[in-house]
């Protein structure tokens, strides 16, 4: 085949990751006007939370204990995995809790329970219910509010240590029993509880235990979102004294940890007004920060070594290998070797919608690629900014490729033959749409190859390689010609580019051949050159120049 003036054919996608189709999310729970069960002091209370699974309600969760207090707002948040398409139902009970054990020790005192399901909190972002008692009695006024918030387009963590030195002291006959709060301050001035430390006993120069937090919780990921630290003389009466409080971000935190110059004065604005002199409360300061990332939030995190997306500094991953492979060869037929690069089943930025056909490059009014090394760039650069999500739908970037072929074909000439190039570590989830999209396109000057990358079970790809039968629609209607390849890689993994690329490649010669005889189309401009595509074709004239491009799809 000659090259000529054709524009590169929009190319292929790797499928989506099998990862479950679930969003994460943080619920974070405060009460109000609880009933009081102890005699002397106020309640102690806890949240447990429990999930319906087979006709039961199965423990998830707990909250810490918040002593002698009827409003109490806990530092725990608990994260669930977010399912949109089923009833996830959800059960907060209450206790006063007096045992030493976990919730539901014999002398714990039920306050109330609140039944809802997940959907409802994601939905509404903000739920406050009445605490009901047994025989769904009313518990007084009180009041369970639980907030949701998604984390699913950021499982960063940072874990955090404190400590304090030279603390005021609050007590008369011992020192002080001195807790921090960390807050976050939302964009409308409210401050979220992130996290409470535990309470250290009689000193004024304490060390905190070291926590985890997600970076959506510290800072709704925004690194100069203010934060603020408050300390505390813990009181066993719920009264407790103030000490002293500051305000950084977390840009600042890391800044002045990197210089070893992480501390801050912890100031009583009343002393400071009262006292001339008055320095501070005490400082406190951030004995260590690490931040790094959670791959339990899906097994497809390309930073995991066990993706398949993993970008190996020694070595290309399975993608990269067959995206190289058969983009090598086909940028020979390609004149300007331009390639368009499209993902699927992914979350991109800036709302992480899902999304099965967009620009990897990012920039949907081109999304052209300069070769096949400019594709590997923008894969490389795509995977950190998105969110490997699913399902594998592969229809969508099909109809999109074949709505290109068909304003191509509308010209009278289709002078420009299109090769979508599909690598996917995932079967199919949209078989039905699929089938619709490729027997359409079988009309189309088009051909569409398929890697298989991974151990996934393709069986199902292999319906829609017509070499064991004619494709139909679900309605029925038969495909024009065979224009799907499918190949496992993992067949071909120890194979050199080469033959990778032959096997691959090697119906798309007579996949051209058929579309233009059945066009009725004769070559342009290649004389009486002759193209070999297999023995049945040998001698048949030379094909219009094709054009070719590879989309990346990222799940």
């Amino acid at each position: 085949m000659s090259a000529g003036s054709e524009r590169p054919a929009a190319a292929a996608a790797p499928g989506a990751v099998p990862a479950p189709r679930a969003s994460r999310v943080e619920l974070r729970l405060s009460c109000r006007h609880l009933l009081d069960r102890d005699p002397l002091t106020k309640s102690d209370p806890s949240v447990l939370l429990l999930l319906r699974s087979q006709n039961q309600w199965v423990q998830v969760d707990r909250t810490e204990v918040v002593q002698s207090s009827l409003h109490p707002v806990f530092s725990k948040v608990f994260t669930l995995d977010y399912y949109f398409e089923e009833v996830q139902k959800l059960r907060f009970e209450v206790y006063d809790t007096r045992g030493p054990g976990d919730l539901g020790y014999q002398d714990d005192d039920f306050l109330g329970g609140m039944e809802c399901t997940l959907g409802q909190i994601v939905a509404q972002k903000k739920v406050t219910r009445a605490l009901l008692l047994k025989f769904g009695r009313n518990a007084g006024k009180s009041t369970i509010t639980v907030t949701a918030e998604d984390i699913s387009r950021n499982n960063g963590y940072v874990e955090l240590s404190f400590r304090a030195r030279k603390l005021d002291d609050k007590d008369l006959f011992s020192k002080s029993d001195p807790f921090l709060e960390l807050y976050r301050v939302n964009d409308d001035g409210s401050e979220q509880l992130v996290y409470r430390t535990e309470v250290v006993k009689d000193n004024l120069s304490p060390v905190w235990e070291p926590f985890k937090v997600s970076l959506n919780n510290l800072c709704s990921c925004e690194e100069t979102r203010p934060l603020k630290c408050l300390v505390w003389d813990h009181d066993s009466r719920g009264k407790h004294d103030f000490i002293g409080e500051f305000s950084t971000t977390f840009e600042e935190m890391q800044k002045a940890f990197g210089e070893d110059q992480a501390q801050w004065d912890c100031v009583n604005a009343k002393y400071r007004q009262r006292k001339r002199n008055y320095k501070n409360s005490g400082v406190v300061i951030l004995a260590d920060l690490k931040v790094a990332i959670d791959f339990t939030a899906s097994n497809g995190d390309p930073r995991n070594s066990c993706s398949l997306h993993y970008i190996n500094p020694f070595q290309p991953n399975e993608y990269l290998q067959a995206l190289v492979a058969v983009g090598e060869i086909c940028q020979d037929y390609d004149s300007d070797k331009r390639f368009s690069a499209l993902g699927f089943g992914a979350r991109i930025p800036p709302k992480y919608e899902v999304s099965h056909d967009f620009a990897i490059n990012f920039n949907p009014e081109d999304d052209e690629c300069e070769g096949i090394q400019g594709v590997v760039e923008a894969y490389r650069n795509c995977l950190p900014r998105v969110q490997l999500y699913g399902p594998t739908n592969v229809a969508p970037v099909i109809s999109k490729v074949a709505r290109m072929a068909a304003a191509e074909e509308s010209t009278g000439e289709a002078s420009q033959y299109y090769i979508l190039l599909v690598l996917t570590d995932g079967v199919v989830t949209d078989m039905a749409d699929t089938r619709e999209a490729i027997v359409r396109a079988s009309y189309l000057p088009m051909s569409i190859i398929i890697v298989g990358v991974g151990n996934a079970d393709f069986t199902d790809m292999q319906t829609l390689d017509g070499d064991e039968g004619i494709l139909r629609s679900p309605r029925g209607e038969p495909a024009l010609r065979d224009i799907v390849q499918f190949v496992p890689f993992r067949e071909l993994k120890s194979a050199s580019p080469a033959a990778l690329a032959k096997c691959v490649l090697a119906e798309v010669p007579r996949q051209v051949v058929e579309y233009f005889s059945y066009r009725e189309l004769p070559p342009r401009g290649l004389g009486t050159h002759t193209y070999d595509a297999g023995p049945e074709r040998a001698g048949q004239p030379g094909v219009r120049p094709v054009s070719v491009s590879s989309t990346l799809g990222v799940p």
